[in-house]
Order: C-alpha cells, then sequence, then structure tokens
C-alpha cells in the first residue's frame, strides 16, 4: 500500500475517490455478507434439511459446528444474536451499496453528493466494526460456548481468520474515510499539512 498526501484547495469542489482496497474488500465483501444475511434471515429453510439448503447454502452445514450461533443449537433456544446481527448485516449491506453507487456511478464522489456517501461509506464501515467487537466479547463474555468445542486448529482456520477479515479491512476504511472526512473539516489549510490516504 502506497501513501500518498491528499489536498483540496477552495476552487476544487469535493472529491472522494476510493482506495484500491476498499474498492476490493467491497467486491469481496459485499456477496458473501448478502449470502450471510440470507441463510440467517431465511432459517431454517436454509439449515440442513431445509427445503433451501442444498446447494446454496450446503457450507453452512460445516459452520453451523463451528460455531452454535449459525447451527442448530442457537435456533432451538431461541437466541436472538443470530437474526439481530443479521438484520445489522442487512442495514450494513444497504449503506456500503449506497456507497459503493455514489462513488462509482450515481456522483462520481463529487461535490455535496461525493460527500454524503463517504460520510454513508464511514458509517458503515464503524457498524462493521462495532458489530464484529461485540460479536467477539459476546464469546469472550459467554465463556466461550459457541465456538470452544473446536480444537485450535480448526478455531484459528475456520472462525479466527474469517471472522477476523472484519476486524481488519472496516478498520482500514475507517482510517482512510475518516481521513477524507477530516481533511474536509478542516478546509485547505487543514488538508494541505500533510493528511495520508491509503491506496
Amino acid at each position: 500500500m502506497a501513501r500518498k498526501p491528499t489536498t483540496t484547495t477552495a476552487t476544487t469542489p469535493f472529491k472522494n475517490k476510493p482506495s484500491r482496497l476498499t474498492l476490493l474488500w467491497l467486491l469481496i465483501s459485499l456477496p458473501l455478507v448478502t449470502w450471510d444475511t440470507l441463510y440467517v434471515l431465511l432459517r431454517p429453510h436454509t439449515m440442513p434439511g431445509g427445503a433451501l439448503h442444498y446447494p446454496l447454502w450446503t457450507p453452512y452445514e460445516l459452520y453451523g459446528r463451528v460455531d452454535y450461533v449459525y447451527g442448530w443449537k442457537a435456533w432451538n433456544e431461541r437466541n436472538g444474536f443470530t437474526a439481530a446481527q443479521g438484520m445489522m448485516n442487512a442495514v450494513e449491506t444497504g449503506l456500503y451499496l449506497v456507497y459503493a453507487w455514489g462513488v462509482l456511478g450515481g456522483s462520481k464522489g463529487e461535490g455535496r453528493k461525493g460527500a454524503t456517501v463517504l460520510l454513508v461509506g464511514f458509517a458503515a464501515a464503524v457498524m462493521t466494526l462495532s458489530k464484529t467487537v461485540l460479536y467477539w466479547l459476546n464469546e469472550y463474555y459467554s465463556g466461550f460456548d459457541n465456538i470452544g468445542h473446536n480444537s485450535t486448529f480448526d478455531l484459528i482456520l475456520l472462525w479466527i481468520i474469517p471472522n477476523g477479515a472484519w476486524l481488519v479491512f472496516p478498520s482500514v476504511m475507517i482510517f482512510t474515510l475518516g481521513s477524507e472526512i477530516i481533511d474536509g473539516l478542516a478546509g485547505p489549510l487543514g488538508s494541505a499539512s500533510g493528511s495520508m490516504k491509503v491506496e
């Protein structure tokens, strides 16, 4: 990742240009989160034995055994956390789609509309990071009730690494988009002092 200073002038309209890393993350994460959200909100039909399980959601047969939040244990216990975080996923996905449309299509990230979609993207990234941290804390404070049965290898490979991505990349988005917001609030003199942007 190369970083370069970004500056604005009084005569240059605001323009939000997302980093390549941000676009790559959205390209990967949006289909995955949509798939995950539909699995959660359409349970039990998407679960093993359900009418919608095969073939689209067959990987969740394994993941439901790794993380009981996604398996029959949570469903049978009427654990509301799974569906609650699924609804938050739906809201986040909608915000990310607004951001992507704004910077790539509608406003091309320029002017007041560009500033608006920048704020939407920042809010979505904060929501994603906060929800993911909550997900991890929920495990910690429940004594790892849903994942503690896994071997160390399975836990790292099938839970920590996949879920860890939703800590790392939203944090990068918060830094880059937040820096642009600060530059805009600081004005041309403040932004000219050397703000940094992740490419």
